[in-house]
């Protein structure tokens, strides 16, 4: 008997640790399929947010804030969220000043359809915001091109190496503001692909992630490749962050967070149509 032909699914995601330790399981064929065969892409948050606009990739991350623009062409993944729980994007300056005084300034951002922006949009809706590469943000800040910068990945914990100062950790502030985690990245899938492939696809996701928990050490030596530069206790650090229980399952917290950050969203005139969010597993 011959067997049935697998499904291709181009997975795209971001080239940072984080991402690289939950994929590591997929990307390595720890975790293999007789349905599905996975080819890797590695783009930034911001072009994978345009590019899922277009429907470009079957599975890929995006940004929560971005999913109102996508969720006619994808459904979200119950794996897979990167989340802060009390910790997120951090507000970053050459010289310290009060959150309060970020009203009015110029303000480099990683991409408008960022989480962290949408996240900074509602605690100061009053700022110019600045759009540019996520790791040309900390040079623009030192250039003095921007007053202020919005930093994603590792670089929420390296800015202080080179004398930044933080002004606002988002994460922190949602924490605090409405005892809830942020969520900030999700993955998708193409909700054109059959049912068969999409449980397949959550079931693969899933067990990709748990072996990353479950063999940490492999994964976070593979993982430091992405990182940046990063001396491997920081990376550790940053990767058990944002890879962690919710990663695995997105439970009800995670919905609910996503839902009142997207509705506010909404609300406050940043994002321009209301959408309830679902997961499929």
């Amino acid at each position: 008997m011959t067997p049935s032909p697998t499904t291709e699914i181009v997975c795209a995601h971001s080239p940072d640790s984080d991402d690289a330790y939950m994929f590591y399981g997929l990307a390595t064929k720890k975790i293999r399929s007789r349905l599905v065969t996975f080819r890797h892409v590695l783009e930034d948050i911001e072009t994978l947010n345009r590019k899922a606009m277009e429907g470009i990739y079957e599975l890929t991350a995006i940004s929560y804030h971005a999913y109102p623009y996508v969720s006619d062409k994808y459904a979200l993944m119950a794996s897979g969220s990167s989340v802060g729980d009390g910790y997120g994007p951090v507000v970053v300056s050459a010289h310290p000043f009060a959150p309060e005084e970020l009203k009015g300034k110029r303000i480099a951002i990683p991409g408008k359809m960022t989480t962290a922006y949408l996240t900074l949009k509602l605690f100061q809706p009053d700022f110019v915001a600045v759009p540019m590469q996520f790791d040309r943000i900390l040079d623009a800040v030192s250039e003095h091109s921007v007053d202020a910068g919005l930093v994603i990945h590792e670089a929420q914990l390296t800015f202080g190496k080179s004398g930044f100062h933080s002004i606002l950790d988002l994460g922190r502030w949602w924490k605090k503001t409405y005892n809830l985690p942020l969520p900030l990245g999700a993955n998708v899938l193409l909700r054109s692909l059959p049912r068969d492939i999409q449980s397949e696809c959550c079931r693969l996701m899933r067990e990709s992630i748990q072996y990353s928990l479950d063999h940490g050490d492999e994964s976070l030596n593979y993982a430091l490749q992405f990182a940046r530069d990063m001396e491997p206790r920081l990376a550790e650090k940053f990767v058990g962050m944002y890879v962690n229980h919710f990663t695995v399952d997105c439970g009800e917290i995670v919905p609910r967070a996503a839902q009142k950050l997207l509705d506010m969203g909404y609300e406050a005139g940043v994002i321009d149509k209301k959408v309830e969010l679902e997961f499929i597993r």
